[in-house]
């Protein structure tokens, strides 16, 4: 088993007062040649977005968003019509596909949104744009894995690679496996919240994060309550 290990305080950082944002691979005006993907995953920021404001219209083509609100709302308006408020508890997907534009906004005029934005390499390029969202019951990832994404699973929502996202909300003591869809995919873990470990040599804290190459299967251990984002990723070499 390979291990890449991405502490919190390592991410890239930039506030421009209305975001505050923490990058885990280069991104914007942040640049790291050894965290520019992982495999096909290409960004996960940590979005802070004051009250009311927002990212304006713009465009993305080829490219596979997903986004994770952890506190606050996220409003959604894009180019095909669709208009969405995002809650905790939900997820969303965008397939860029052969383009579109969107806007995302802080609908809320005395709270913060803190959300995760990810993005994926598509598997394939130029398809129609679409977009999903779902609600997934908390009773679901209660000590085990919640699959949210995935291109195979009814239950989740569909994503245009072969990667699937899973959280897990673990009490303190209890321990996860997980067994990877195919044997060549890497995982990368992201602590949400709490502390987990890895064997007797690696602990996580909250917003740290692990890829992990080369085995089959993970297992992980929450030393305190924790909540903790799953995404294995097909190991793709960028050029």
């Amino acid at each position: 088993m390979k291990t890449t290990i991405h502490k919190a305080t390592e991410r890239g950082h930039a506030n421009h007062g209305w975001l505050n944002a923490h990058h885990s691979f280069s991104f914007g005006q942040w640049y790291d040649p050894k965290k520019v993907h992982f495999g096909a995953l290409r960004v996960l920021n940590d979005d802070i977005i004051a009250p009311g404001m927002g990212f304006g219209t713009h465009p993305h083509d080829n490219m596979e968003i997903v986004t994770i609100p952890m506190e606050g709302e996220l409003k959604h308006r894009d180019s095909t019509g669709r208009e969405e408020v995002i809650h905790e508890g939900e997820v969303q997907i965008m397939s860029a596909g052969s383009g579109i534009q969107h806007s995302e906004f802080n609908p809320n005029k005395d709270q913060h949104t803190n959300l995760l934005q990810i993005w994926v390499i598509p598997e394939k390029r130029n398809i129609e744009p679409r977009y999903d969202q779902k609600i997934f019951a908390q009773e679901g990832r209660q000590n085990q894995w919640q699959t949210v994404v995935s291109p195979s699973d009814e239950n989740a929502l569909w994503i245009n690679q072969q990667a699937t996202f899973a959280i897990s909300e673990l009490e303190a003591g209890k321990a996860v496996d997980y067994h990877l869809t195919k044997p060549e995919h890497g995982i990368y873990l992201f602590v949400m919240e709490g502390e987990i470990s890895m064997g007797k040599d690696l602990t996580l804290g909250k917003r740290d994060a692990v890829g992990i190459e080369a085995s089959e299967q993970v297992q992980i251990t929450a030393t305190q309550n924790s909540k903790v984002l799953l995404i294995e990723i097909p190991m793709l070499e960028l050029h």
